[in-house]
């Protein structure tokens, strides 16, 4: 039978009944389809949302972790066993950081030199002191920082850890002790280039570039500016042991005028002049004064 007699005789009626036959036939297949489908989704879904909040968990972002940070214990008693065999190993970690093993193996090496602030402080001036006193110890300030100052005194390179202690937001570092911390430093650098190595903060610019986790060292370097009469200017920044830079800073500090009064001598001591070996010497806060 051909197909022009096939629609003569079945008619527009018949076609349409037929089609729709069909269509009604296939309709339980076609939801069957989609529903198989939509349940296939939504277990991938399902699936990959377990999976992303375990490994977040475990693993968690940066902005996760600054919004979310993780709940840790305060600092604990510095003179415990537990406190003095981790500031031991934090020790052994700090000597073994391979940037400054890298700084100590460069050819300009024996133009640089290494002070620890506060070694030889006394305990009698240490206890009122905030960052060699207060703030000393696990979870807290627990090493002296490592200061590597170029001989000329135009640059220097501190190696400090930042404990948990420290923090504004929780696991993140206060902007104020970031503040602190430079400031101390950048004053370094600044006074020994003074006629009188005295001086004090005149101004502190500082710029936050990027939040600083607790619990990490840290490097600071400071950079020698303009040097005139009783005024030096320095820059600064803090970055992370990957280079990332997050904190800038810059300074102007002053020679008072009464720095002929106080006892230079023991501020240059202080502070930590050239070791006459390679053996380290302290670097104080700049407090040690007396009149002559």
């Amino acid at each position: 039978m051909s197909s022009a007699f096939f629609r003569r005789v079945a008619g527009p009626n018949f076609r349409r009944g037929f089609q729709r036959s069909l269509l009604t036939a296939s309709a339980p297949k076609a939801r069957r389809s989609y529903f198989k489908a939509s349940a296939l989704v939504t277990s991938a879904i399902v699936g990959f949302s377990a999976t992303a909040y375990t490994l977040g968990a475990i693993y968690p972002p940066p902005s996760w972790g600054i919004l979310f940070p993780r709940t840790a214990p305060g600092p604990p008693d510095p003179t415990s066993p537990e406190s003095i065999v981790y500031t031991e190993e934090l020790e052994q970690r700090l000597q073994t950081l391979p940037l400054l093993e890298s700084l100590r193996k460069q050819a300009d090496a024996d133009d640089w030199y290494e002070v620890r602030p506060y070694r030889n402080f006394p305990e009698e001036r240490r206890v009122n002191s905030m960052t060699g006193g207060a703030l000393k110890g696990p979870g807290k300030l627990a090493l002296l920082p490592l200061v590597r100052a170029k001989k000329d005194e135009s640059q220097s390179i501190v190696f400090v850890h930042l404990g948990r202690g420290l923090c504004g937001h929780d696991g993140i570092v206060h902007g104020g002790m970031l503040a602190t911390l430079l400031d101390e430093t950048l004053a370094r650098t600044a006074i020994a280039s003074l006629p009188d190595k005295v001086g004090v903060t005149a101004q502190l610019n500082l710029t936050y570039r990027a939040p600083t986790r607790a619990d990490q060292f840290v490097v600071m370097r400071t950079f020698l500016g303009e040097v005139r009469g009783r005024k030096v200017t320095v820059t600064g920044r803090v970055e992370d042991l990957d280079g990332n830079l997050l904190v800038e800073a810059s300074a102007t500090f002053v020679q008072p005028r009464y720095a002929k009064l106080l006892n230079t001598e023991a501020l240059k001591q202080a502070m930590g002049e050239p070791p006459k070996s390679h053996a380290p010497v302290h670097l104080a806060d700049g407090q040690i004064s007396s009149p002559k």
